[in-house]
């Protein structure tokens, strides 16, 4: 409750301003991004309900505005493509129990303290992977836009081209001028006023127009009123196959269902896995006729001629002759399930969100299918800790200036617990949203009941608005999402990651060209992002970096290859940069051999420790052994700049007393002074050593000292 301390009128009234302007925001973006998922549009308004509230009062951060997003609700998309069709009714059960799953993994992190998970996530990998969703958001939209009906392919990139072949001669304009004008009117409001609620105006003038006009125009005619035999063949085909494809998935799922509860490798769970792989099978085949069918009703244009029993329907160029026909040209819309052969779907207009069911959503438990659960589980900890890198970069950013502390784990917390309530009330994943938590501090909230004024919103919104929401523009809501992502692109981003580090931008640009290419399989770009940042992190552990320092003008030292300085072939001044243990422990043992080898006149090995930080046992046992390698040769070693829990280990293991504490300095400088004579006993006075002027000036020091 210390968040509440001294909470009056003031700050209850920023609060309650602040959390309607984000549900302003909230609500049109909500269900464009349910959209997104695959799910009905008013899924995303059930998104909206409880997750914002929850989540910003068990996170840490005040203004945190948590709700559907974009790259989750793609990922959700994708992640239950395989399981079933969109939309349907299993599809929408695999969401909200796949919220829950993504909710209990984050709540999991949060309690056992390993919020420092995400940092396996690198800024590349995600730089890389947001640039590809953000495209590949914004592409899947333009079917929307366009107004026309296609079947998503196993790759992304096919989609998109059947999208482009389908809008050569199948493009509908009012709808194409709807999302046009709602683009139009976001761009020019969010360039004159930044803080205006440039969606919901773009949504509600589009809708007034949508409605004025009679945007959506729609016919359910019996089979009987069909005259071609062809359309009304190709309806019975793709029904039929419709139906098979569904059964035959139905079935597998319940064989795979009945080998879970089956003792694995015997007899009965083998066949089991058999049946249920055919049935797969038979339910791809049906489902290939199914689109072959579907794609032949949307390709038909029909006209209506009026009669006395009813209006009948031909194909556009076999009307018969002399008969007047509508001004109409009439399209199927088919979807995923069979079509009802009394009432058949057409329409010569554009489509709108439609009726929205009214009310809050039913509240309970998800059900729970074990057997697609290790499906599921794999999208999950993506679609987690996606959700709280972006989460918590939000927070952050904003805490920079609002000065509040942040706990990652206390926000791993409030968004597992998020997720979880969200589950509870018909929601598919959510996470943290960038613009509208930027609309949450630019409209004055101070605590995290901002967000309860959110949710309240939505559900005053549910239970009176819905009526309102039905002649909203689907175009209108895929401008949206093409609105919200343009943010997502960051070139720069990639650009800066190249500069800094090279590998890091190879990294970053394989994961971009990985998640496009292999589209709708995100998950793919991620995890060759991870793989390959853990590549890296490991060779650069296994090789640290190993410099031979040498004296520069400025009486300092430096890297002796780097600044081209002259080296003095009697000592060896080797820095480590890194620290020593199992894995670079060999690198080290390598690199000094290597140093004898091409030095034969070496007389001392001065170590300097200032960047190996750590040592492990295997650490230790390498450096031992190469004190005793060296001291057989005849060649002296000294340490400088030895860190404590380095000087503790060596201690413990008797390998300070072994080396000698009189061959442990703290500075190069002092190290140099004190091995330069030994190490040059036997050289003439006529050779002058690089390492000369550095010996001269610490014995002057110590003169004066003296």
């Amino acid at each position: 409750m210390s968040r509440l301390k001294g909470y009056n009128r003031d700050t209850l009234k920023s609060d309650a301003i602040a959390g309607v302007t984000v549900a302003l925001v909230l609500m049109p973006q909500s269900m464009a991004y349910a959209q997104l998922a695959d799910l009905p549009a008013y899924y995303g308004l059930y998104a909206a309900l409880l997750p914002p509230v929850v989540a910003a009062i068990f996170g840490s951060s005040q203004q945190l505005s948590t709700g559907p997003v974009a790259v989750v609700s793609l990922m959700t998309s994708a992640s239950l493509a395989p399981l079933a069709p969109a939309g349907s009714e299993g599809f929408i059960a695999y969401a909200v129990m796949l919220a829950l799953v993504v909710g209990v993994f984050q709540l999991s992190l949060g309690l056992l303290r390993l919020g420092m998970v995400v940092n396996f996530i690198s800024h590349p990998v995600i730089n890389g992977f947001s640039n590809a969703a953000a495209l590949i958001i914004a592409s899947s939209q333009l079917a929307k836009l366009l107004g026309v009906q296609v079947d998503k392919s196993e790759h992304y990139y096919q989609t998109i081209a059947r999208v482009a072949h389908a809008a050569i001669n199948h493009t509908h304009w009012p709808t194409l001028a709807m999302g046009l004008l709602a683009i139009t009117i976001m761009v020019v409001m969010k360039r004159l006023r930044p803080a205006s609620p440039y969606v919901l105006a773009a949504v509600v003038i589009t809708t007034l127009l949508s409605w004025a006009v009679g945007f959506e125009n729609n016919l359910k005619p019996p089979l009987s009123a069909m005259a071609d035999p062809v359309v009304r063949r190709t309806i019975v085909e793709y029904n039929h196959a419709v139906k098979k494809a569904l059964a035959h998935h139905h079935q597998s799922l319940d064989l795979r269902r009945r080998a879970a509860k089956l003792k694995p490798r015997t007899m009965a769970y083998l066949e089991t896995i058999q049946a249920a792989q055919r049935e797969k099978l038979l339910s791809e085949q049906f489902h290939q006729r199914a689109s072959a069918a579907r794609h032949r009703l949307r390709s038909f244009y029909l006209v209506s001629v009026k009669t006395t029993a009813g209006r009948v329907f031909y194909l556009q160029d076999k009307a018969p002759p002399g008969q007047k026909t509508g001004p109409e040209r009439w399209r199927f819309k088919v979807g995923n399930a069979p079509l009802d052969l009394q009432a058949l779907p057409l329409a010569a207009g554009g489509e709108v969100v439609g009726w929205v069911k009214p009310g809050l959503p039913p509240f309970g438990l998800p059900t729970l299918e074990l057997a697609v659960l290790p499906h599921l589980f794999t999208y999950a900890v993506i679609i987690s800790l996606l959700g709280f890198t972006e989460a918590i970069s939000i927070a952050k950013a904003m805490a920079a200036k609002t000065g509040q502390t942040l706990d990652p784990n206390q926000e791993l917390i409030g968004q597992g617990l998020g997720n979880i309530a969200g589950s509870l009330s018909m929601s598919y994943p959510v996470s943290g949203s960038f613009s509208r938590s930027a609309v949450n501090l630019q409209a004055g909230a101070r605590t995290a009941l901002s967000s309860l004024f959110t949710s309240l919103t939505v559900a005053v919104s549910l239970l009176f608005l819905t009526p309102l929401l039905y002649h909203l523009p689907q175009s209108v809501l895929a401008a949206v999402i093409m609105m919200a992502v343009v943010g997502l692109i960051n070139i720069h981003g990639i650009v800066h990651a190249w500069k800094a580090q090279r590998h890091d931008g190879i990294i970053a640009v394989l994961t971009f060209l990985t998640t496009l290419g292999f589209a709708p399989h995100l998950d793919r770009g991620i995890v060759l992002g991870v793989s390959l940042s853990l590549l890296v992190f490991l060779y650069k552990s296994m090789r640290p970096r190993v410099a031979e320092l040498a004296l520069g003008e400025d009486h300092a030292f430096h890297d002796a290859s780097q600044y081209h300085l002259e080296r003095c072939d009697r000592i060896a001044v080797i820095r480590f940069d890194g620290p020593l243990f199992f894995a670079s422990a060999n690198y080290l043992e390598t690199q000094i051999a290597l140093k004898r080898k091409s030095m034969p006149s070496l007389r001392h090995i001065l170590l300097v420790c200032d960047g190996i930080g750590e040592m492990d046992a295997s650490g230790e046992e390498a450096l031992s052994l190469i004190v005793d390698r060296l001291r057989a040769a005849g060649i002296g070693i000294s340490f400088s700049g030895v860190h404590h829990n380095m000087l503790e280990v060596m201690k413990r293991t008797g390998l300070m007393a072994k080396i000698g504490e009189d061959n442990f300095y703290p500075t190069v400088n002092e190290a140099i002074a004190h091995i330069h004579h030994d190490a040059h006993r036997d050289v003439g006075t006529d050779i002058v050593c690089p390492l000369l002027a550095i010996c001269h000036t610490e014995h002057n020091s110590d003169r004066e000292l003296h």
